[in-house]
């Protein structure tokens, strides 16, 4: 069994604030921009397609585990600042939320990478309040620019214990596509690991 990494800071007071803010008194709404589309792991009352402003989808975070290992990282998304971001929200029952919330830490923040925030979601019915799990450019998870040869040689090697860097792109990708948006960035990405170094 793969042993996890020790996590860069304490998840759990970072969760009790989260908790705090949300305040259990309204349903919980969460957005999702990666593998949150196509396998939230999580009962919703309702989901809608939602944009970000201030936040763009990145396939610029170091992965040890999931999809690849400490002698070959892979690549996850992280919702670094700047651009905008189109992805789904979820509407969780506020009696659940509480559940839901420490259920996602225990997927999303093993290494308390993260920066968990509540950001302002537009929707055709109007803007709700949803957490989201952005990045830190200074984070030492955070791949920085990466050559194409990179990429290419990241997609072809990195495997982890759920995959490999380039099937979570891929589905990713393709889960996007199924709901209407359109990744530029990952397309650009997806469409380069396909051709000849």
């Amino acid at each position: 069994m793969t042993n996890l990494p020790v996590p860069f800071r304490d998840p759990a007071p970072m969760l009790e604030r989260a908790l705090q803010d949300w305040g259990g008194h309204a349903d919980l709404w969460v957005f999702g921009y990666g593998s949150l589309i196509w396998r939230p792991d999580f009962d919703y009352a309702e989901r809608r397609a939602a944009k970000v402003h201030g936040w763009h989808r990145a396939l610029k975070m170091w992965s040890r585990v999931n999809r690849g290992t400490p002698q070959c990282p892979g690549l996850v998304f992280g919702m670094l600042s700047g651009g905008s971001c189109r992805g789904m929200v979820f509407r969780v029952d506020r009696r659940d939320g509480r559940q839901v919330m420490i259920d996602l830490w225990q997927r999303e923040m093993v290494t308390a990478v993260y920066d968990p925030r509540w950001l302002s979601c537009q929707t055709l019915h109007g803007p709700v309040r949803a957490l989201a799990f952005t990045l830190s450019r200074k984070s030492p998870q955070h791949a920085g620019e990466l050559p194409d040869h990179e990429y290419r040689r990241i997609f072809e090697q990195a495997c982890g214990r759920f995959g490999s860097t380039r099937a979570y792109a891929q589905t990713t990708f393709d889960a996007l596509r199924k709901h209407g948006i359109h990744d530029r960035a990952l397309a650009r990405l997806i469409a380069l690991t396909r051709t000849e170094a």
